[in-house]
């Protein structure tokens, strides 16, 4: 119901506009400014609101949104990146006043010869540990992929592979995730609570999800 009546509002405006002032708008064509009421509505519908500038800059301004926008998508994937690798290879899923656990060994704080060991060799353990390097590794060739199709891609083409990577990536994570948080007590004490790196591979499974929705919805423009 709002959209309607924004949409609706908005069509009255534009109407009364050209009813109120045509010889405004005509000069506003002529002169290549937008100053007039109904091209100040148009370039605020499109997010750009600079009256008295001319539709040159506003185009300008809109190929400088668009650079904004790729590098702000390449932000997050690197960010995600990072936040699967510290989360790998970061000794802290989980975490005690005296040890602490990853996905590879556990380190005890208490001097007792050699402070880390080795885990078992468990058949859910070893899914984890598959799960987060093929995210790693699903995430980073979807930047490559990204990078690639960004100057092979026609106009109008949309990032399909690339977002397709990065949501495995996401997959990937999450059904670690899930698998080490059902198993953690066959792996450490009970009394171990989960640690950082832990929090890290659930915050990087939203960002990913969100990272390759992007991509896949994303349009190529020149």
């Amino acid at each position: 119901m709002s959209v309607f009546t924004r949409s609706f509002t908005t069509n009255i405006v534009i109407m009364s506009t050209i009813i109120a002032s045509p010889s405004t708008l005509l000069s506003d064509l002529r002169s290549n400014t937008v100053t007039s009421p109904l091209c100040v509505l148009t370039t605020f519908h499109r997010g750009i609101i600079s009256p008295g500038n001319t539709f040159t800059q506003i185009l300008k301004s809109i190929s400088g949104n668009m650079l904004i926008l790729l590098c702000g998508i390449v932000f997050l994937h690197i960010a995600v990146l990072v936040l699967l690798f510290v989360s790998t290879i970061v000794n802290a899923w989980t975490v005690s006043s005296t040890s602490s656990s990853d996905l590879w060994q556990n380190c005890s704080t208490v001097v007792t010869g050699n402070g880390c060991q080795l885990g078992e060799h468990g058949v859910w353990i070893q899914a984890v540990q598959a799960l987060m390097i093929l995210s790693i590794v699903f995430s980073f060739l979807s930047l490559l992929l990204f990078f690639c199709q960004l100057f092979t891609l026609k106009k109008g083409g949309r990032f399909f592979l690339t977002g397709a990577f990065q949501i495995l990536a996401c997959l990937f994570v999450m059904c670690g995730a899930i698998i080490y948080t059902v198993m953690k007590h066959t792996w450490v004490p009970a009394t171990e609570s989960y640690g950082y790196a832990y929090m890290l591979a659930w915050v990087a499974f939203p960002l990913a999800l969100i990272s390759g929705l992007i991509y896949v919805i994303l349009r190529k423009r020149e």
